[in-house]
């Protein structure tokens, strides 16, 4: 990476937000899952812009030219998770406060079917090439060896974690270095079917050996 390569501007990516507070998470949540479905709704809006990659140390080489995706491709066209949440909808969940229990319990509903949350099965084994943004997961003195792809700024970090179809669990076969959390990338490997837990950062339901990564620049 040279000395010119810089993060995309304002206008390219989200600004950076501060932590919800439950009560307005879940009012973001439940107001999207009312109408719309999740993968335009919410996480597909704050997605970085297709923009110019600049250079990047590439980790391997592919055969076959990956097929440039959106994250709205990873979920299935069907999934409506508003009738997961009809019910405390109609009961006015989305007006609760942090300090409500039932709001606790709302949160714990949400994850549940987030981290449920089903994938596109006719994806796995595709050669692909998606945007995103990175949380790190193993990192040591050669480089980075594992990390999440997720499609907006801070997900998996600030609570709650995105759904499964919108988090990848990416591993390189060498480390790569240069990298941090909250970097925007262009991440290239062949796609696999495979729901991973990572604890609190939420669940994957996609797996990736990334054979390239690039950072962005304006």
């Amino acid at each position: 990476m040279t000395a010119t390569q810089t993060q995309p501007s304002p206008a390219h990516l989200p600004m950076r937000r501060p932590v919800r507070p439950l009560a307005s998470t879940l009012r973001r949540l439940l107001a999207c899952s009312a109408g719309l479905l999740l993968g335009t709704a919410v996480y597909a809006a704050d997605a970085p812009a297709k923009t110019t990659p600049a250079s990047t140390a590439t980790t391997a080489s592919t055969s076959s030219t990956p097929t440039e995706i959106s994250w709205d491709d990873l979920v299935p066209a069907n999934w409506d998770p508003s009738t997961e949440f009809a019910d405390l909808i109609e009961a006015g969940a989305a007006s609760w406060e942090d300090t409500d229990p039932r709001a606790q319990e709302l949160y714990a509903r949400l994850r549940k079917v987030w981290d449920n949350a089903p994938v596109v099965k006719e994806m796995n084994g595709k050669a692909i090439r998606l945007p995103g943004y990175v949380v790190a997961l193993e990192e040591g003195s050669k480089g980075m060896t594992e990390m999440l792809l997720v499609p907006n700024f801070g997900a998996c970090i600030h609570t709650p974690p995105p759904p499964a179809n919108q988090i990848i669990h990416v591993r390189f076969p060498t480390p790569v270095k240069g990298f941090d959390s909250l970097d925007a990338v262009w991440v290239s490997g062949v796609l696999e079917v495979q729901r991973t837990d990572n604890s609190d950062m939420g669940v994957s339901g996609y797996r990736l050996v990334a054979q390239d990564i690039q950072k962005y620049r304006e």
